[in-house]
């Protein structure tokens, strides 16, 4: 029975979940990462590819054309180079800008909102030699499930990356035969357009293997984060308290709540009775209410208090069993009467008014 209550076979709660993440251990996929970033340096390499081109061959032409190395002085390096830095910031600035801006989304898409508070925290233990030495045995050993998965998979990525390699090279042979003592800018063309399909079709195939990945990732966290029965239920007691002490609670305020409702009987125009079993303490202030309201209810012991203060406060008790049953069970304490009841208890306020006027 105890190992059934420590074996961990229930998903985590929410607030497992949230403790996970404070420590930064989060379901993620690298394959998924990187080939997301890949997919998105190579498109931003095609759409700006040929402006970064030209500008950098104006720079070049410039270099060649405008400058004399007879007439530079080492005073001068700073002064020429100026202008060249400048112009290479303009070329590679708006594509790196954009890479960073994507492999912070693909990882913001991945990890959500995340602050590590807790992997933050320094932790010399981690720079000891020996937790050193025992972190690279782990990573390389191939024997724990985890780093054989990690192998086999990256084992896998290679063959298909390296099968889908071929296949494109092959589809594209005769073209690639074609270039021997073709023009050098004929073949500069074709084998970028070969490149780009080869780099092309990885990232998609890539991108696939990272989609599966990201699910492998996210059932094994889903496993490593499950809690036994008993977790669960320390967990519970923790944050709703202790089963006992909130009884004591619930009992408190029930006595509270009993001490309000007997003070109110005091002020209230009538109670309807039952006549021992039920009791229910009428109130009606125009001022506060349209209707009546149920100051105070109870039965047996409740029912008894309530006609004994009413009696010592020379409230009227009036003896009304269909009334008094209706009342404790449609009504709740402070609320209004509903309107099926107006005409019955209008008949008992308006006997209790004339008595009281007489």
């Amino acid at each position: 029975m105890a190992n059934e209550q420590n074996e961990k076979t229930e998903e985590a709660t929410p607030k497992r979940v949230q403790k996970e993440r404070d420590k930064g251990h989060i379901s993620k996929s690298q394959d998924m990462t990187s080939s997301l970033v890949l997919t998105i340096g190579l498109s931003l390499i095609f759409a700006f590819g040929p402006s970064m081109l030209e500008k950098l061959k104006s720079m070049l032409y410039r270099s060649f054309t405008e400058l004399n190395p007879n007439n530079i002085s080492e005073s001068d390096v700073a002064a020429i180079m100026g202008p060249y830095f400048t112009d290479y910031v303009s070329i590679v600035a708006l594509f790196f800008a954009l890479l960073v801006a994507g492999t912070i989304f693909v990882l913001r898409m991945q990890t959500g909102a995340l602050f590590a508070k807790e992997a933050l925290k320094p932790s010399l233990d981690k720079f000891k030699p020996s937790s050193m030495i025992k972190n690279l045995v782990s990573k390389f050993n191939l024997f724990k499930p985890k780093q054989m998965v990690e192998f086999l998979k990256s084992l896998f990525k290679l063959i298909i990356v390296a099968f889908v390699g071929i296949k494109v090279i092959t589809k594209r042979k005769e073209e690639l035969f074609s270039l021997l003592g073709a023009d050098p800018s004929t073949g500069f063309v074709v084998m970028g357009s070969v490149i780009f399909e080869l780099l092309f079709t990885i990232c998609i195939i890539l991108i696939i293997l990272g989609f599966f990945d990201k699910k492998y990732q996210d059932w094994e966290y889903a496993k490593s984060i499950k809690m036994s029965k008993q977790e669960v239920k320390d967990e519970m007691k923790n944050t709703e308290g202790d089963p006992k002490i909130k009884g004591k609670i619930r009992s408190f305020q029930i006595k509270m709540m009993q001490q309000k409702m007997m003070a109110n009987v005091k002020e209230s125009d009538v109670v309807v009775v039952n006549p021992t079993h039920y009791a229910v303490a009428l109130k009606y202030d125009t001022e506060k209410a349209p209707a009546p309201m149920v100051v105070a209810k109870g039965v047996d012991f409740i029912a008894f208090k309530i006609r004994e203060i009413a009696k010592n406060n020379n409230v009227p008790i009036i003896e009304n069993k269909p009334l008094a049953r209706s009342l404790y069970k449609m009504v709740e304490v402070n609320q209004m009467i509903p309107q099926e009841l107006y005409v019955a208890v209008a008949e008992i306020l308006q006997y209790v008014y004339s008595r009281r006027n007489n």
